[in-house]
C-alpha cells in the first residue's frame, strides 16, 4: 500500500487543507495518509521549517505548501509505474 506522508505543524491551517484534500481522494487512488508532526523535532523543523505542509509519496518528496489533486494524481501514476 501507498503511504502518503504530511509533515506539519500543530494548528497549521494549510497542513488542514493539504490533509483534506488527500482525504478526499484516498479512496479512489487506495493510499495511506500518515501524519508527523514536525514541532519539537529538530532535525525535521530545520529540514522543512517553514515550508509545511510538506508531502511525500513513499518517502520521496512530492510537493510543500498545497496539495494539488491533478498534480498529486500524475505524481501518485508515475511513482506507482516505477516500483
Amino acid at each position: 500500500m501507498t503511504v502518503v506522508t504530511v509533515f506539519g505543524r500543530h494548528g497549521c491551517h494549510l497542513c488542514d487543507i493539504a490533509t483534506s484534500v488527500l482525504e478526499s481522494m484516498q479512496d479512489e487512488l487506495n493510499f495511506d495518509i500518515e501524519k508527523i508532526y514536525i514541532d519539537g523535532n529538530i532535525e525535521l523543523e530545520k529540514l522543512y521549517g517553514e515550508q509545511i505542509p510538506v508531502i511525500h509519496i513513499d518517502g520521496k518528496h512530492h510537493d510543500f505548501f498545497k496539495v494539488s489533486p491533478e498534480r498529486f494524481r500524475s505524481s501518485l501514476e508515475k511513482h506507482r509505474q516505477h516500483q
